[in-house]
Protein backbone atom coordinates (compact mmCIF):
# COMPACT_ATOMS: atom_id res chain seq x y z
CA UNK A 1 0.00 0.00 0.00
CA UNK A 2 2.84 2.67 0.58
CA UNK A 3 4.46 2.03 -2.76
CA UNK A 4 0.53 3.15 -4.19
CA UNK A 5 1.24 6.26 -1.90
CA UNK A 6 4.67 6.59 -3.21
CA UNK A 7 3.35 6.45 -6.88
CA UNK A 8 0.60 8.73 -6.17
CA UNK A 9 3.01 11.74 -5.05
CA UNK A 10 5.50 11.28 -7.43
CA UNK A 11 2.62 11.67 -10.19
CA UNK A 12 0.99 14.90 -8.08
CA UNK A 13 4.59 16.13 -8.27
CA UNK A 14 4.59 15.77 -12.27
CA UNK A 15 1.33 17.61 -12.51
CA UNK A 16 2.27 20.58 -10.43
CA UNK A 17 5.59 21.01 -12.97
CA UNK A 18 3.27 20.40 -15.90
CA UNK A 19 0.72 22.92 -14.28
CA UNK A 20 3.43 25.32 -13.89
CA UNK A 21 4.85 24.61 -17.21
CA UNK A 22 1.37 25.15 -19.42
CA UNK A 23 0.75 28.86 -17.21
CA UNK A 24 4.67 30.06 -18.63
CA UNK A 25 3.67 28.70 -22.04
CA UNK A 26 0.25 30.90 -21.25
CA UNK A 27 2.08 33.96 -21.01
CA UNK A 28 4.43 33.48 -24.10
CA UNK A 29 1.16 32.95 -26.09
CA UNK A 30 -0.45 36.30 -24.50
CA UNK A 31 2.46 38.67 -25.10
CA UNK A 32 3.17 37.07 -28.37
CA UNK A 33 2.29 40.10 -30.20
CA UNK A 34 3.21 42.68 -27.05
CA UNK A 35 5.73 45.12 -29.28
CA UNK A 36 7.76 47.61 -27.54
CA UNK A 37 6.53 51.01 -26.82
CA UNK A 38 9.95 52.96 -27.47
CA UNK A 39 13.14 52.58 -29.82
CA UNK A 40 14.70 52.06 -27.16
CA UNK A 41 12.74 49.09 -25.42
CA UNK A 42 12.85 45.32 -25.91
CA UNK A 43 9.84 43.32 -26.91
CA UNK A 44 8.89 40.38 -24.60
CA UNK A 45 11.28 37.80 -24.36
CA UNK A 46 9.93 33.99 -24.51
CA UNK A 47 10.29 31.83 -21.37
CA UNK A 48 11.36 28.43 -21.03
CA UNK A 49 10.90 25.61 -18.08
CA UNK A 50 13.71 23.90 -16.89
CA UNK A 51 13.09 20.52 -14.84
CA UNK A 52 15.18 19.03 -12.25
CA UNK A 53 14.60 15.93 -10.19
CA UNK A 54 14.59 16.60 -6.30
CA UNK A 55 14.76 14.06 -3.12
CA UNK A 56 11.44 13.54 -1.26
CA UNK A 57 12.49 12.66 1.99
CA UNK A 58 9.15 11.76 2.82
CA UNK A 59 8.76 8.93 0.47
CA UNK A 60 12.40 8.50 -0.27
CA UNK A 61 11.98 8.78 -3.77
CA UNK A 62 13.37 11.38 -6.69
CA UNK A 63 10.09 13.67 -8.01
CA UNK A 64 10.21 16.02 -10.64
CA UNK A 65 10.30 19.61 -9.68
CA UNK A 66 10.40 23.19 -11.95
CA UNK A 67 14.28 23.97 -11.78
CA UNK A 68 13.98 27.44 -13.11
CA UNK A 69 12.09 29.81 -15.58
CA UNK A 70 14.57 31.41 -18.13
CA UNK A 71 14.49 33.39 -21.06
CA UNK A 72 14.73 32.41 -24.49
CA UNK A 73 18.22 34.13 -25.94
CA UNK A 74 16.54 33.64 -29.45
CA UNK A 75 16.86 37.00 -32.01
CA UNK A 76 13.68 38.88 -31.76
CA UNK A 77 11.90 39.27 -34.79
CA UNK A 78 11.12 42.15 -36.91
CA UNK A 79 8.46 43.76 -38.32
CA UNK A 80 7.95 46.51 -41.24
CA UNK A 81 6.27 49.64 -39.34
CA UNK A 82 7.69 53.40 -39.89
CA UNK A 83 4.73 54.62 -38.15
CA UNK A 84 5.07 52.69 -35.22
CA UNK A 85 6.64 54.73 -31.86
CA UNK A 86 8.90 52.07 -31.50
CA UNK A 87 10.55 51.64 -35.25
CA UNK A 88 14.11 52.08 -35.53
CA UNK A 89 15.70 54.58 -38.22
CA UNK A 90 15.15 51.79 -40.89
CA UNK A 91 11.23 51.61 -40.18
CA UNK A 92 11.32 48.22 -38.40
CA UNK A 93 9.86 47.12 -35.23
CA UNK A 94 11.40 44.56 -33.08
CA UNK A 95 9.11 41.60 -32.42
CA UNK A 96 8.67 39.20 -29.35
CA UNK A 97 10.36 35.75 -30.49
CA UNK A 98 7.58 33.36 -29.18
CA UNK A 99 6.30 31.52 -32.27
CA UNK A 100 3.03 30.76 -31.68
CA UNK A 101 3.39 26.97 -33.22
CA UNK A 102 6.34 26.44 -30.88
CA UNK A 103 4.18 26.97 -27.81
CA UNK A 104 1.41 25.00 -29.07
CA UNK A 105 2.98 22.12 -29.51
CA UNK A 106 4.79 22.68 -26.14
CA UNK A 107 1.08 23.03 -24.78
CA UNK A 108 -0.18 20.07 -25.76
CA UNK A 109 3.29 18.18 -24.84
CA UNK A 110 2.39 19.31 -21.01
CA UNK A 111 -0.90 18.53 -21.23
CA UNK A 112 -0.56 14.95 -22.55
CA UNK A 113 2.28 14.68 -19.93
CA UNK A 114 -0.74 16.31 -17.04
CA UNK A 115 -3.04 13.62 -18.19
CA UNK A 116 -0.87 11.06 -17.93
CA UNK A 117 -0.03 11.82 -14.66
CA UNK A 118 -3.73 11.97 -13.82
CA UNK A 119 -4.38 8.45 -15.22
CA UNK A 120 -1.91 7.19 -13.06
CA UNK A 121 -3.49 8.65 -9.86
CA UNK A 122 -6.97 7.25 -10.73
CA UNK A 123 -5.45 3.71 -11.33
CA UNK A 124 -3.43 4.39 -8.45
CA UNK A 125 -6.64 5.25 -6.24
CA UNK A 126 -8.66 2.29 -7.79
CA UNK A 127 -5.46 -0.44 -7.02
CA UNK A 128 -5.77 1.34 -3.32
CA UNK A 129 -9.58 0.86 -3.50
CA UNK A 130 -9.54 -2.54 -4.05
CA UNK A 131 -7.10 -3.34 -1.03
CA UNK A 132 -9.25 -1.84 1.07
CA UNK A 133 -12.34 -3.68 -0.12
CA UNK A 134 -10.11 -6.82 -0.31
CA UNK A 135 -8.96 -6.51 3.54
CA UNK A 136 -12.67 -5.66 4.61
Amino acid sequence: MDDILKTMKISAAGMRAQGHRLRVISENIANAESLPQSPNDTPYRRKVVTFENELDRRIGLETVRIGQVKPDNSDFGKKYDPAHPAADADGYVQTPNVKILVEMMDMREAQRSYEANISVIRASKAMLSQTIDVLR
